[in-house]
């Protein structure tokens, strides 16, 4: 999440953002099993969190030159989380800090204010305003989470939650990633399934996400949730896939839960009639296509075995929403607190 949310952001803002792997190849395989796929390895960037991976980024002395190098020209540097200490400590860049020249912050549920900050120091603050604005970030960080729901069911499971997350190309990869995420730090078997005709998916800002399986053998399984991210691109593919479609529908059909954000549920569940009857929300500027929009200004909105959401902004809103309805208020709020999303 750390990474992808700073990567979406500086991006979505104009920055030229270059991921590179510390490892011997590209793909790296990040927390909870999210498996991406660099631009560079970091050996060729020389002139241009959780763990192991800060432990790792701290044993490249490639990148320690290139921060080390970063540092001494007083030129801005940022980290996030136990990389802080493990790396920017070890090598005295956290010493004598000249104001202004270095951002930190604490850990998986700080990333969009980290980020927004990062735009501030590059772009200006209105920048930074835009993009928060644009992105559907909350504006009292820390608060505890609310959703607002409607005709309320037990969401039920055998053992534990079986739970599909398509991704397409053109697919957000905040919102993938976060959701996925979240969701298997809660326990839940995630299974990522490509759309496209290949695992590996460029995503919305560039990013390259690989899926666990495509979506015809993702297709034999069952599931107690599919769950859609949003982006532009990634919403087209899903509702000209008539595999995802026809699993959707029988999902609603069977009583079982579903959900997306952004511009999915505008883009695919209300075109193929799985909104009929439904309150949802989506992003601001899709609310348009929604044939009930009496609860749009929701950032969360649960009706039956129905969940929605807003935007990037409101991922983690969103997941843990889900993680509420599976486990429990409690169970969210803990998992909240452990990212360091809520102080409560």
């Amino acid at each position: 999440m750390e990474a992808v949310i700073t990567i979406d952001v500086l991006r979505r803002s104009g920055a030229d953002v270059v991921v590179a792997s510390v490892e011997k190849q590209l793909r790296v395989d990040a927390c909870h099993g999210v498996k991406i796929v660099a631009d560079a390895l970091v050996s060729n960037c020389r002139d241009a969190c959780g763990m192991p991976g800060a432990t790792n980024l701290k044993e490249s002395e490639v990148l320690e030159s290139i921060v080390k190098k970063q540092a001494s020209d007083g030129r801005l540097y940022a980290a996030i989380c136990v990389f802080l200490a493990v790396a920017l400590g070890s090598w005295g860049l956290l010493k004598g800090l000249k104001d202004g020249k270095v951002v930190t912050t604490r850990g998986p549920g700080t990333p969009m204010e980290f980020v927004v900050a990062l735009v501030e120091q590059l772009y200006g603050k209105g920048k930074a305003d835009e993009v928060s604005g644009a992105r559907v970030m909350r504006a009292n960080h820390g608060d505890e989470f609310t959703i607002a729901e409607f005709n309320p069911v037990q969401w039920t499971f055998d053992n534990s939650p079986q739970i599909l997350v398509p991704i397409a190309n053109g697919s957000e990869e905040m919102e993938a990633v976060i959701i996925i995420d979240i969701l298997r730090r809660a326990k839940a078997n995630v299974v990522v399934a490509s759309v496209a005709d290949k695992l590996e998916i460029l995503a919305s800002c560039q990013v390259k996400l690989v899926a666990d399986m495509l979506i015809d053998e993702a297709a034999k399984l069952s599931y107690d949730l599919i769950v859609l991210p949003g982006g532009l691109g990634g919403a087209q593919a899903f509702a000209k896939s008539k595999k995802l479609v026809n699993m959707l529908k029988k999902q609603k059909e069977s009583n079982r839960p579903y959900g997306a954000i952004c511009a999915s549920p505008a883009l695919v569940l209300e075109p193929h009639g799985l909104l009929k009857g439904k309150k949802a929300t989506a992003f601001p500027a899709m609310c348009n296509k929604l044939s009930n929009q009496s609860e749009i200004e929701n950032r969360v909105v649960v009706d039956g075995n129905l969940v929605t959401s807003r935007g990037p902004g409101t991922s983690m809103e969103f997941a843990l929403a889900i993680v509420e309805k599976f486990f429990g208020r409690n169970k969210a709020l803990e998992l909240a607190k452990i990212l360091l999303f809520t102080r409560t």
